[in-house]
């Protein structure tokens, strides 16, 4: 595990680099918008909801290790 750590630490900050500035922010904001403040009818299927639960879990990991990203020196 400790071999990951580096690893990790690099992974965040490209990340971070990735999503900073006006466009990265607009691009994150825009994925944002596109699964975490969407909502799907009650005529959805369970394979349309899965689907859109995956990628707010994406969303929400990637958001995660920009903002880790940002903290690290």
């Amino acid at each position: 595990m400790a071999d990951e750590a580096p690893d990790r630490v690099r992974i965040e900050r490209a990340f971070a680099r990735c999503f900073a500035g006006p466009e990265g922010a607009m691009a994150l904001a825009h994925l944002r918008r596109l699964t975490l403040e969407r909502a799907l009818g009650p005529e959805a299927d369970d394979a349309a909801l899965r689907h859109l639960e995956g990628q707010r879990q994406l969303v929400t990991r990637i958001a995660a290790l920009v903002e880790r990203g940002s903290t690290h020196p």
